[in-house]
């Protein structure tokens, strides 16, 4: 997962609205938004290490995760960062009591930021220099650096959403199709920032570049899935996008899960 902004306890009726997309390598396995076999989760799923990039519970638990992007880290880690949303989602532990017990143990997983919360709680944490905190309400925006570092892709991203989106939503007679289709204008963003604005995560210019939109595209990787979810105080709708390969030959799939 590459970029995510959601709106915390921004609306009284609606805890969270997320928005966010999925960068991967399109040759890797995974399954599309469903109810996991014997499990609490509903996610999608990482066919390779078996976790997830973001996941709900039917009583109102939700997690997300992006990659803290660090281009001098060889490191090989045996623990998948996909097995932090399952952890979570399975567990019964108050969010920040969770971000807590997992700070302890942090080294063991590559370069990640983690959002984590229920109806009640929400909280980040990054083992890449953010102890875990709890959010006050507001907007929250971060990719593959640290949620305080403000690059100008997620700066971009935070205008659109504050500034096109979250109004809408204020807006009691929108049809909901016009309110998806916006939220997918807004993840199909492919403007790039400029190399003199690009941060700096030891990778190649080339390659920042690449990466500095929303919406990323290349042969071998790019954005594989985006999502819309909404938590309300009595029920969710979780909207998933798919996408496999380039756009000049992408097979779509959109579902929809709604729970009350």
């Amino acid at each position: 997962m590459c970029i995510v902004a959601l709106a915390w306890q921004v609306f009284d009726d609606m805890p969270l609205c997320l928005i966010s997309n999925r960068d991967e390598f399109y040759h890797r396995a995974a399954s599309q938004l469903h109810h996991w076999e014997n499990s609490p989760i509903i996610a999608g799923q990482d066919l390779q290490s078996g976790g997830t990039w973001m996941g709900v519970t039917a009583q109102g638990r939700w997690a997300i995760v992006t990659n803290f992007r660090d281009g001098q880290d060889k490191k090989q880690y045996a623990t998948s960062r996909g097995h932090l949303i399952q952890a979570f989602l399975q567990s019964a532990q108050p969010p920040i009591r969770f971000a807590q017990d997992l700070e302890k143990k942090q080294c063991d997983y590559a370069g990640f930021n983690l959002f984590i919360g229920d109806r009640n709680q929400a909280v980040y944490m990054s083992n890449r220099g953010e102890a875990p905190q709890v959010l006050a309400k507001g907007v929250f925006v971060v990719s593959n650096g640290l949620l305080n570092e403000n690059w100008e892709k997620t700066q971009h991203l935070r205008k659109r959403f504050t500034q096109e989106f979250l109004p809408m939503l204020q807006q009691p007679l929108i049809p909901e199709h016009d309110i998806v289709s916006a939220v997918w204008d807004l993840l199909q963003d492919e403007r790039k920032i400029i190399p003199d604005l690009l941060p700096n995560t030891g990778i190649s210019t080339e390659m920042e570049h690449l990466l500095s939109s929303t919406f990323i595209q290349s042969p071998i990787y790019g954005t594989r899935c985006s999502n819309f979810l909404t938590i309300q105080l009595s029920k969710m709708q979780w909207f998933e996008k798919t996408q496999q390969g380039e756009k000049s030959g992408e097979v779509i799939q959109i579902a929809r899960l709604f729970s009350h």
